[in-house]
């Protein structure tokens, strides 16, 4: 798979990136609403998101939102730690804090990953609404309009780590993700349902990422197995906003996006 079209954002600060990224997620709002369509998008977790929040949730951001297009919007969660919502490592409970309970959506846009149930039961859970919502038939997928990544130090996106056997699942859209101790399980949209959106977004801070950036955008990096590199979306763009921190190990010419 190859993806149709694929860019790199390159921007001097984490303030700056999340300015832009918040500009970008209003772009495509407002063109899905402009066409009458509803607008999907699903969150992630970590600190480059939490500034994005932030930015979405300006009022002077939230009072240019008709109300129409407001209620259009539906928020999910490309991952989940298993947790209750109200835990301090919840994905969701961080979004809630920040954005949602500024943006006045009606509860039913808000799709949260029952965590609280456990792994196993809150992925079956998950794949059960997001058939619903989406109304798919048997061998169909999910067309999210928008879908946050974040990238880890060893190459994970979402919850979909190196040498996880979750990373190869082709059958189920969310699934859990087993760790080494209790209370660390997870719950992850599979590697099918991001490279089905319609634009997949990384957002990537911090000079501490700047190694794995830069092998995930090597197309002749070292041969092993990094779920970023898997993300390619079949028919949709690949969007990566960067900071200055995160990309000065990117030589100025290179394969990139």
């Amino acid at each position: 798979m190859r993806p149709a079209r694929s860019e790199l954002r390159i921007f001097r600060n984490g303030a700056e990136l999340a300015r832009a990224a918040a500009d970008e997620f209003h772009r495509r709002l407002l063109l899905a609403g402009a066409a009458g369509r509803r607008f999907t998008c699903a969150l992630s977790g970590g600190s480059t998101p939490r500034a994005l929040f932030k930015a979405l949730a300006a009022r002077e951001v939230r009072a240019a939102l008709p109300d129409e297009i407001r209620r259009s919007l539906h928020f999910f969660w490309s991952d989940e730690r298993s947790v209750p919502p109200g835990h301090r490592d919840s994905n969701f409970g961080m979004a809630c804090e920040i954005l949602l309970r500024h943006a006045a959506l009606p509860e039913a846009n808000i799709h949260r990953i029952p965590a609280e149930l456990g792994a196993s039961l809150a992925a079956d859970a998950y794949e059960l609404e997001l058939r619903r919502f989406f109304r798919l038939a048997s061998g169909e997928w999910p067309v999210f309009n928008l879908i946050y990544l974040g990238l880890g130090e060893d190459g994970h996106t979402a919850s979909l780590f190196p040498g996880s056997d979750v990373v190869g699942e082709r059958h189920r859209l969310a699934a859990a993700v087993r760790a080494d101790q209790p209370g660390r399980e997870r719950i992850t949209l599979t590697l099918p349902v991001l490279n089905h959106a319609a634009c997949v977004t990384f957002l990537v801070a911090g000079a501490q990422k700047a190694r794995i950036l830069r092998e995930v955008l090597e197309a002749s990096g070292p041969d092993r197995e990094l779920p970023a590199r898997l993300v390619r979306p079949i028919d949709g763009d690949l969007l990566w906003l960067v900071d200055r921190e995160a990309a000065s190990d990117l030589p100025d010419s290179g394969p990139w996006p």
